[in-house]
C-alpha cells in the first residue's frame, strides 16, 4: 500500500452531472464527494450504471452533450478544475490529470507507431522530445525500448495496457484515474500492470483513482474504497475498515460475491439489476434490492452521513452496522 501525505491532494465536493431527457433531467452523479490525497489511491467500485466512469469522465470534464456537469467543485493541488478554461483544461489533461482507459487497443491508434502516439502526446503540450524520453518511459512500464517502433496490432493486451500507461505518466501527472485498466486481461497479467501501475504512482506521489468491479483487486491495491449505486456514493471509508466491517448492505452484498477458498464452487450474486436512473424509485434506490429494507428506506433518500472519523455512509441503518462477512 502506499503512504499518503497529509496535504493537498484532490477535494471533490458535492459533483453533479446531468442529463436532460425530454420529460425530466437525469443525474448520472448526484451530489459526489471526497478527496484522495498525494500518494493516496482510492477504489470505486459498483456495478454497471453505477456512475463510477461518469465521475471520472467529470473531472477531466470530458462529458458529453447534451450532458454536462451541473454542479460541484473540483480543486487538485489548490487549482480548480472546473474553472479553467478550454484550452487551460486541454493542457490539464496529461500533464495534470491523466487517464488510463479500460480499452486499450480502442485508445491507441492503430496507424501509429508506438513512439509516434507518445511524440505527439508530448508535443501537444508544447515539451519538448529528448531523445531517450520515449525509451525511457516504455522500460519504465517494463517495456523494451524497441517496443516504440511497433504498431498497436504487433502488441500483446498486456503490452498495450502497458504503453497506455506509459503514456499517462509522460508528463508525470499529479493525479491519475485508472479506468478498469485490467479488465480484459487474464490475471497474471493483471497482477504484473497493476504492479507497474503501483510502483510509478509512488514514485511520483500523484493521487490515483482505480475504478472497476474486481473487489478483490481492489482489497489487495487500494488505501480507501468508495461504493457507488445509482449515481450516488453510498459508502466511503478505508478498504481494511469497509472489507472488515461494511455498512451499507449493497457494499455487504459486494463483498459476499467476491470467491474465497471457503464458498469456492458457490458464487452469491445480487439479486435484482441497478434500477434505470430515468425511473428511480422513491426513497432509497437500493431498497427493492436490500433485505434489510424498511419502510422509511421506500420514502426517504438516505443522507451521507461521517459514522466516523473518514467513513461515511447513506444508509438509515447507518446507526446497526452490519455484521462482518462470514
Amino acid at each position: 500500500m502506499s503512504a499518503p501525505a497529509k496535504t493537498g491532494g484532490l477535494v471533490v465536493e458535492n459533483l453533479t452531472v446531468a442529463y436532460p431527457l425530454a420529460t425530466a433531467t437525469v443525474l448520472g452523479v448526484d451530489g459526489v464527494s471526497f478527496t484522495v490525497r498525494p500518494g493516496e489511491r482510492l477504489g470505486v467500485v459498483g456495478e454497471s450504471g453505477s456512475g463510477k466512469s461518469t465521475t471520472a469522465l467529470a473531472l477531466l470534464r470530458l462529458i458529453r452533450p447534451p450532458g454536462r456537469i451541473a454542479g460541484g467543485r473540483v480543486m487538485l493541488n489548490g487549482t480548480d478544475l472546473r474553472g479553467l478554461d478550454e484550452a487551460g483544461m486541454r493542457a490539464a489533461r496529461l500533464r495534470v490529470v491523466s487517464y488510463i482507459p479500460q480499452g486499450a487497443m480502442n485508445s491507441l491508434n492503430p496507424v501509429k507507431t508506438v513512439a509516434a502516439q507518445m511524440r505527439d502526446a508530448i508535443l501537444d503540450h508544447g515539451e519538448r522530445v529528448a531523445p531517450d524520453a520515449i525509451a525511457r518511459a516504455l522500460e519504465g512500464v517494463d517495456l523494451p525500448a524497441g517496443t516504440a517502433r511497433l504498431f498497436p496490432h504487433q502488441l500483446s493486451g498486456g503490452m498495450k495496457q502497458r504503453v497506455c500507461i506509459a503514456i499517462g505518466m509522460l508528463l508525470r501527472p499529479q493525479l491519475i484515474i485508472a479506468d478498469e485498466p485490467t479488465s480484459a486481461l487474464d490475471v497474471v497479467t493483471q497482477r504484473q500492470v497493476m504492479g507497474t501501475l503501483g510502483r510509478l504512482q509512488t514514485e511520483t506521489g500523484a493521487c490515483l483513482i482505480l475504478i472497476g468491479h474486481d473487489m478483490g483487486l481492489m482489497v489487495q491495491f487500494v488505501d480507501r474504497l468508495a461504493v457507488m449505486y445509482a449515481g450516488r456514493l453510498v459508502e466511503l471509508g478505508g478498504i481494511e475498515e469497509v472489507f472488515a466491517a461494511p455498512r451499507h448492505p449493497y457494499t455487504r452484498m459486494l463483498i459476499d460475491s467476491v470467491p474465497t477458498f471457503e464458498n469456492r464452487g458457490h458464487f452469491v450474486g445480487i439479486p435484482g439489476t441497478t434500477p434505470s436512473l430515468a425511473r428511480l424509485p422513491p426513497g432509497c434506490a437500493f431498497a427493492p434490492r436490500c433485505r434489510f429494507a424498511m419502510e422509511l428506506c421506500r420514502q426517504v433518500v438516505p443522507p451521507s452521513r461521517e459514522v466516523a472519523p473518514g467513513r461515511s455512509v447513506a444508509c438509515h441503518l447507518e446507526d446497526v452496522p452490519l455484521a462482518p462477512p462470514a
